[in-house]
């Protein structure tokens, strides 16, 4: 890691004097007064005075000035904190994944389990948007803390649980908190590293998976074994705030740091002068809350009747359920009328420049269509499928629906090591259309693994195929999407969210497919296969997988339960290879964009390079700063 190679990020652009492609020193006036070691919360930071671009919030300027107070250790400390955080979060999902089947059929309420997916991936959609304008807004150390705590909630209350309805619940919590640490991992990373070395650090968080993918689901039976359900879910409580507190910790000083050095003002503290009334006025505006509202309340108004509408006496003649489905689409129309318009959103939740890029729209569309056919595909049906209509054990069924994850990681690992060792910039046009024809081929192969017959090694390898496509498209494609934002580092959060909200859409969508298909075929085809005598206990087997395995393998009841599973497995699976000719076609519309004109911070980034940094004007523009004590280790680090 060293300094930055002083590509100038967005804000330092719009009225930077330049002189051979960077800032001359600032003086004494660029700052304000500094001289009062208070701080006059009004005046000028040397993010303030050097971009006239309104648009650049408070949170991105904060992580521009740590930027530049960062030390090496400091940011390796941050960066592990980041892979344990990843870890934890990694095997905490591999664990509680097979866990989740025996949750709810405690209650017995295994036909809800797609319900339960779908708050999560509706939650996953609506806050990623959200907890980037947070960052952005009020800074990263706080938008991380907030999705801790909220993670911790969802912990808790799940491993609380008495009902279906307090374990749903809970996922609002836990799906806020997790995909808050998601957006927020890769927004910290393209924070701190050049746009050459962004995808290789991108698979950072993805990494744990080659190990935690194995050593999950046994975790899983072992809790099942020795304990139950709930200590799979209450232990992680304990265990993420550890993995935590070097990154909050790092965080902290380095902000403290920068606001000693002057490069950054101190947190605005209550003005008496301003009234409440106006505070308020600025959060509203800063956050956007009317444009996040209309977002989030239109996507939920319509994912969440989409799962819920199959369980309707009157399917999709209820009433209620097409009116929220149309006041969904509503709000989402109304969406970018309120965004295009600057009086009414200053800071808006998506910049429209964003919609006029091919890439951005086309990147956007990909990650809907590769997430809904993995959905459709796979979760959340398949593993009921190899456990009841396969009669495979826990410790095998785990393995074989955790090898994309495992796949997906290498994939993307070696794409992003590929990228990263070009010596020519980062195109990542080509691994997109490799990873949306190898996706596609492994649709057509998991076709084939819809019969009794079935080998493992098929299995293994269709869920392998189907990981690598999707490796290779998700790291290339936030590339891409990154890359489409320009010189605008302000807006690389808003665009990775956009682009990681569409593709939970997706998911959300296939979610939603999946369990109006499983919900209207299982039951049908329980009573209609079911011998005459047991068709009464039909709702009761198709409620719970403990249930459907408790009868004998072989027999002519378990034979009719696993031809209920089979055909409509083959149903989803072939509704999954229909998806992928719009997949095959986004995939194309994706272009390779200029790196030479992408934003990047200013200051000890992972990958920069120091040929070419004016260490004068560094040392000058510290020598200038009238605060009492200037960091002695920073002048240092600048004359590295």
């Amino acid at each position: 890691m060293a300094d930055s190679d002083g590509r100038e990020s967005a804000p330092l652009m719009a009225s930077a004097h330049v002189n051979d492609g960077y800032e001359s020193a600032p003086s004494r006036a660029d700052y304000g007064s500094t001289a009062n070691s208070d701080y006059d919360g009004d005046s000028e930071s040397i993010g303030d005075s050097a971009s006239t671009d309104s648009e650049v919030q408070d949170g991105v300027r904060r992580i521009e000035a740590v930027a530049r107070t960062w030390s090496r250790w400091g940011l390796a400390v941050a960066y592990m904190s980041i892979f344990l955080m990843a870890f934890t979060t990694s095997l905490e999902g591999q664990v509680t994944y097979p866990l989740a089947a025996f949750a709810v059929s405690s209650f017995n309420n295994h036909s809800l389990l797609s319900t339960v997916y779908v708050v999560q991936n509706v939650v996953n959609a609506v806050i990623k948007p959200p907890m980037a304008k947070i960052a952005d807004v009020f800074g990263r150390l706080e938008a991380f803390s907030t999705s801790v705590v909220l993670l911790l909630l969802g912990y808790i209350q799940m491993a609380a649980s008495r009902n279906v309805e307090t374990y749903a619940s809970a996922q609002i919590f836990y799906s806020a908190g997790g995909t808050g640490l998601q957006i927020l991992q890769q927004v910290f990373i393209a924070d701190t590293s050049t746009f050459h070395n962004r995808a290789l650090l991108s698979s950072l968080p993805d990494s744990p998976f080659l190990v935690t993918v194995w050593i999950g689901p046994a975790i899983a039976s072992v809790i099942l074994a020795k304990s139950t359900w709930r200590w799979g879910y209450g232990m992680w409580a304990f265990i993420l705030p550890l993995a935590f507190f070097p990154l909050a910790l790092s965080l902290f000083l380095n902000g403290r740091k920068a606001e000693r050095m002057g490069l950054l003002k101190k947190r605005r503290r209550a003005d008496e002068d301003e009234p409440a009334s106006a505070t308020l006025k600025r959060f509203f505006y800063d956050l956007d809350v009317v444009g996040t509202f209309l977002f989030s309340a239109g996507l939920s108004l319509i994912l969440i009747p989409l799962t819920l509408i199959s369980r309707s006496p009157d399917g999709w003649h209820d009433r209620g359920y097409l009116a929220m489905i149309a006041t969904g689409i509503l709000l989402l129309v109304l969406f970018p009328f309120w965004e295009s318009r600057p009086s009414l959103a200053p800071h808006p939740l998506l910049p429209l420049d964003l919609l006029r890029s091919r890439t951005f729209c086309a990147g956007c569309a990909l990650g809907f269509f590769w997430f809904m056919i993995f959905y459709i595909a796979v979760q959340p049906y398949f593993y009921s499928y190899l456990l009841v209509a396969l009669n495979l054990p826990v410790s095998r069924a785990g393995p074989i629906t955790q090898t994309f994850s495992f796949a997906s990681t290498i994939a993307a690992i070696t794409a992003s090591l590929l990228i990263r060792r070009a010596r020519t910039a980062p195109r990542p046009r080509p691994y997109i259309l490799f990873g949306a024809s190898l996706y596609t081929l492994a649709v057509i192969i998991l076709l084939q693994t819809r019969t009794r017959s079935a080998s493992l090694i098929t299995l293994f390898a269709a869920q392998g195929a189907l990981g690598a496509g999707a490796g290779l498209m998700h790291v290339t494609t936030q590339l891409a999407v990154q890359a489409s934002c320009g010189s605008h580092h302000s807006h690389v959060g808003v665009a990775t969210a956009a682009f990681l909200t569409i593709a939970e859409v997706g998911a959300a969508v296939g979610s939603a497919l999946s369990g109006a298909v499983w919900g209207r075929l299982v039951p049908a085809k329980l009573v209609e296969y079911l011998p005459e005598a047991l068709k009464a206990e039909a709702p009761k087997i198709y409620a719970s997988v403990v249930v459907a395995r408790s009868y004998a393998w072989g027999s002519v009841e378990r034979e009719a339960i696993a031809r209920a599973y089979q055909e409509t497995i083959t149903v989803l699976l072939w509704v999954a290879a229909g998806m992928c000719l719009p997949l095959l076609l986004v995939a194309r519309a994706v272009e390779d964009e200029r790196a030479d004109e992408v934003g990047e911070v200013r200051g000890l980034v992972v990958g920069g390079n120091i040929e070419g940094v004016d260490a004068s004007a560094w040392l000058e523009m510290a020598g200038s700063l009238d605060v009492g004590v200037v960091d002695a280790k920073w002048k240092r680090q600048a004359r590295v």
